[in-house]
């Protein structure tokens, strides 16, 4: 029984900490493009979101390869950016609660990248 508590646990976990298709499906907070590679930009972004002086106390962020581009996401996924190749730049699909501060600090840093 403890067994299987600790398996249903462990995926409720994993799906808290994925970005969401609901979000998607809303669609973004905001979308920039640039003429950068998609793996650098989302590498760049990477890493301005784990600077603490940029986007505040909690500067946590994971990259994640698809077949179509990549997602920078943060602990809960309660912030992530779609980047991906579209011809000859790249789009970003910036996901979060519209008009918090959180949100513009973490565009802010993204934007950096840009």
């Amino acid at each position: 029984m403890k067994l299987l508590i600790g398996a249903v646990a462990a995926v409720l976990l994993v799906g808290c900490t994925s970005p969401s298709n609901q979000a998607r499906a809303v669609g973004p907070y905001k979308v920039y493009a640039t003429q950068k590679a998609a793996n650098v930009v989302a590498q760049c972004v990477e890493y301005a979101w784990q600077d603490a002086a940029m986007v505040g106390p909690d500067p946590e962020a994971f990259m994640r390869s698809s077949a179509d581009g990549f997602t920078v996401y943060t602990t809960g996924a309660e912030y992530f950016v779609d980047v991906k190749p579209q011809g000859a730049k790249t789009v970003l699909n910036f996901y979060a609660a519209p008009d918090t501060m959180p949100a513009d600090r973490r565009g802010a840093a993204l934007a950096t990248c840009l």
